[in-house]
């Protein structure tokens, strides 16, 4: 709960702030009984739950089986601020949304146990601003200034769960001595408050209930590992929208060659921005030697002729499931004979861990098979002593790799990665699953161990991969991956 929000002491009335140097500082009698009336009522009525209603409450039952006789805390997330008095854009805790199907910041779940078992799920909200006391052109979060926002029985009706004022917040959760856990880190003031229930607590009691939390969070991550059939179809249409972003920036080549791979990363943002809610991550646009470095997000860098761009993108659904893709192609439309003995090499790398998702198989199956491959080559080239089995049990491949072969994908870029090990690292694969596969090698500029010609060379191909009964489903096979197909899809887009 921000400033604005919290209750009087002494009054059940709620205050909120006004803008400290706004030009007008005080209101006549006048304006102010104006601003109160000529209102229409735009309440909703008659309205239908979201689509994934049904499986939010599907997700509270299994939590609440998960955690009997305890209340749990889910915070939405308060808005930062960017600078002064403007915010950065607000994308909710991923663990709430999974939740709730809400998407709005300043909110709170609370599953409170009952005597009889399970619980009883309250959405505590932002509801409509006041109009009698001038919160909603006053407020700094007034609607006037930020738009419209659904009433309590508006919201319960849309996200099937029962709604209450976020700002009764703080007294519901210290009304019973009732044991807390909270996923933290997205509400200061949410996790001060169950902080202050464990005030009294001793040392070893306080690290107990740190334990709880982090359950919690473990918890929530392990049952998000396999999604369900409205997720999937969620991460196809982010994976879907990213295609089109690709092509998008195929398309514009020519333009950022004129420009810096910031037009590249504009072009994809624009179809991020139109299909769906924002991109799931900083897109990488890197171009040149830029393309070695794993995190390049800077994205000022030249596009040059003759040079290799690996673009690493996704589209983030308005539901906050993400793609994560990569692509690296060649600017002028085709491979030298040296970049495509590197990319083939990678690709060869993923074919061989793609091959290896399958059910009932260990998550790291797809890293090994790739790695493998990898370091065949590495060793065939000169660039490694063989044989190729010391190399792996050394990891000396990792030089020239990097980073492991993929991870698991969802609302998260790098989605469950608190979850347990036994269930995710060290544990098998299960239809539903969504991961990507994404070997890649990167020959720095200033690397003395490789030939010349080599250094400034970056390459890494991911696609996004949906395990299945049967094995697996490449979701983003909309896009090209070998050399060849790589070459005849940018000629089909490249101006001529």
């Amino acid at each position: 709960m921000s400033e604005q929000q919290r209750p009087e002491a002494e009054t059940d009335a709620f205050v909120f702030s006004p803008r400290k140097n706004g030009q007008a500082q005080s209101v006549s009698d006048e304006l102010a009984a104006w601003m109160r009336t000529g209102w229409a009522d735009t309440e909703m009525r008659d309205l239908e739950p979201i689509e994934q209603a049904e499986h939010t409450a599907r997700r509270r039952a299994a939590l609440s089986e998960a955690f009997p006789g305890e209340r749990l805390v889910i915070p939405s997330g308060q808005l930062l601020t960017r600078s002064n008095d403007t915010e950065y854009p607000f994308r909710a805790a991923t663990n709430y949304a999974y939740l709730t199907g809400d998407t709005t910041d300043g909110n709170c779940l609370v599953l409170t146990p009952r005597d009889g078992g399970g619980h009883d799920a309250v959405l505590y909200l932002k509801g409509r601003s006041d109009r009698d006391n001038g919160e909603f052109w006053l407020g700094g979060y007034g609607e006037l200034w930020t738009g419209r926002r659904n009433s309590l029985e508006e919201a319960s009706a849309l996200l099937g769960v029962a709604t209450a004022d976020v700002r009764t917040l703080p007294g519901a959760l210290r009304a019973d001595g009732v044991t807390t856990r909270v996923v933290r880190g997205h509400d200061a003031e949410v996790d001060a408050i169950v902080d202050e229930l464990r005030a009294d607590a001793d040392t070893e009691a306080r690290a107990k209930s740190a334990r709880l939390d982090e359950e919690l969070a473990v918890t929530l991550a392990d049952h998000r590992l396999v999604k369900d059939e409205w997720e999937i179809a969620q991460l196809q249409k982010a994976v879907d929208a990213t295609t089109r972003g690709f092509e998008d920036v195929a398309g514009t080549l020519p333009k950022a060659k004129d420009t810096s791979e910031r037009y590249i990363e504009g072009t994809f943002f624009l179809r991020a921005r139109v299909e769906g809610n924002d991109v799931g991550y900083g897109t990488i646009a890197a171009s040149g030697p830029n393309a070695t470095t794993l995190h390049w997000t800077r994205n000022d860098g030249p596009v040059r002729e003759g040079e290799l761009l690996l673009l690493d993108a996704g589209v983030e659904t308005t539901t906050l499931y993400t793609a994560d893709v990569t692509r690296t192609m060649p600017i002028s439309g085709t491979f030298t004979d040296l970049q495509r003995k590197v990319y083939d090499l990678v690709y060869e790398a993923q074919e061989a861990g793609i091959a290896a998702v399958a059910p009932g198989r260990p998550f790291t199956d797809f890293h090994e098979a790739s790695q493998r491959v990898l370091a065949e080559g590495l060793v065939e080239w000169g660039l490694l002593e063989g044989p190729v089995d010391r190399v792996l049990e050394l990891g000396l491949q990792r030089r020239y790799t990097l980073h492991g072969t993929g991870h698991m994908l969802g609302m998260d870029v790098h989605d469950c990665a608190v979850s347990r090990q036994e269930t995710h690292l060290y544990g098998d694969l299960k239809p539903g699953m969504v991961l990507t596969v994404e070997p890649g090698l990167y020959f720095q500029p200033d690397d003395l161990t490789v030939p010349e010609e080599l250094r400034g060379i970056g390459v890494r191909i991911e696609d996004d991969v949906l395990v299945t009964e049967e094995g697996r489903t490449v979701m983003s096979a909309g896009l090209p991956r070998s050399s060849a197909e790589v070459e005849a899809w940018l000629a089909e887009r490249l101006p001529r």
